[in-house]
């Protein structure tokens, strides 16, 4: 069930504040997320055409695509990214991306979910196949990045909040419909792989900069 709209904005809203002081240089891409989140907490408090508003899809238990959790918000919405690492903490499982074409972090869509890091945590388990994941609550990282029109879908913005996934015992993979392939990748050479995504390198600076661990 996803969890309860005010405490989990304003936990989200917390923690993105915390991500800004560890990360000072990171601080000004912090407030795109913060201005959407004000958009989700207007969204609950009743606004017309919004969740809590009166118009019928709000009376028939849909939540209009004002929601920024919502896919079907097209203007820009949340998404739940995974860092997942091996046991060891020095691979990190990255998807060939089916629809971008690109070696990428594992995540998806939050659906509504407002528990990011349940959604990171979802998302690999439904994209790896493995079992005995755990995800580690702090925000690792944020990217707003720009996903091209396809089919019938226009070019949005994906504000995606992402999660250290640790693996279990298990890390023999299954690859899913949403990837060409998986692999495991030593972090130490994403960060000096020119053709990594830069969003890439950076979460691989990240942790390795904090020593591979939970620390």
């Amino acid at each position: 069930m996803p969890a309860k709209h005010s405490d989990a904005i304003g936990e989200l809203r917390s923690n993105l504040i915390e991500y800004a002081r560890r990360w000072p240089a990171e601080a000004e891409h912090t407030q795109p997320f913060l201005d959407l989140l004000d958009e989700a907490a207007r969204a609950g408090e009743g606004l017309p055409g919004t969740i809590g508003g009166v118009d019928d899809a709000a009376q028939h238990d849909a939540p209009p695509p004002a929601d920024p959790f919502l896919r079907e918000r097209l203007a820009g919405h949340f998404t739940g990214g995974a860092w997942l690492i091996d046991r060891a903490g020095r691979r990190v499982l990255l998807t060939h991306h089916r629809k971008l074409g690109r070696w990428l972090q594992l995540g998806g869509h939050a659906d509504g979910d407002r528990d990011l890091a349940q959604v990171a945590l979802r998302e690999a388990e439904e994209e790896s196949g493995l079992t005995g994941l755990s995800v580690d609550p702090e925000l690792f990282d944020v990217d707003r990045h720009w996903i091209p029109e396809r089919r019938d879908v226009p070019g949005h913005w994906h504000y995606d909040l992402r999660y250290v996934v640790r693996a279990g015992d298990n890390e023999d993979y299954v690859i899913s419909e949403e990837s060409l392939d998986l692999s495991w990748r030593e972090i130490s050479e994403l960060l000096d792989d020119p053709g990594s995504d830069e969003s890439m390198r950076r979460m691989a600076g990240k942790w390795l900069a904090r020593g591979g661990s939970g620390g």
